[in-house]
């Protein structure tokens, strides 16, 4: 695994250990997602939050995470809310995730996370208008 970018490491000393450990694995499930799928995979920011999108343009869509202290026993996956990405991840997963919103995930920072449903949910995100094609 990568290590840490430099603004991950910066917005991550922020949060608490347990969100910054589910961070860490989530962040592994994505890359290994994007590995699985054949697509390169770029790490930023988006409103200061990490993010995950294919490098090239029209591959797929972008996943985010934050942590925030309104939902301090949780964090956060954001689905782009123009696709129909939130709607599939509802459909497949009712029970398995929490949704808040058009396009937010909760993942409990007490519970382990849904590795498989989260390896689906970052593959089709990642590859979501090549699979339109």
């Amino acid at each position: 695994m990568h290590p840490l970018a430099l603004n991950f490491t910066a917005i991550l000393q922020n949060w608490p250990t347990a969100a910054q450990n589910h961070f860490r694995e989530l962040r592994s499930i994505v890359h290994d997602a994007a590995r699985s799928a054949d697509v390169d995979l770029l790490e930023t920011t988006k409103w200061n939050e990490p993010a995950w999108l294919p490098s090239k343009p029209r591959i797929g869509s972008t996943l985010r995470s934050c942590w925030h202290p309104r939902h301090a026993d949780a964090l956060g996956l954001f689905l782009n809310c123009n696709s129909t990405l939130p709607e599939t991840m509802r459909t497949l997963y009712p029970d398995t995730f929490t949704f808040k919103g058009k396009r937010s995930i909760w993942l409990p920072l007490d519970a382990p996370l849904p590795e498989d449903a989260l390896h689906h949910c970052a593959t089709l995100t990642l590859t979501y208008h090549r699979s339109k094609a």
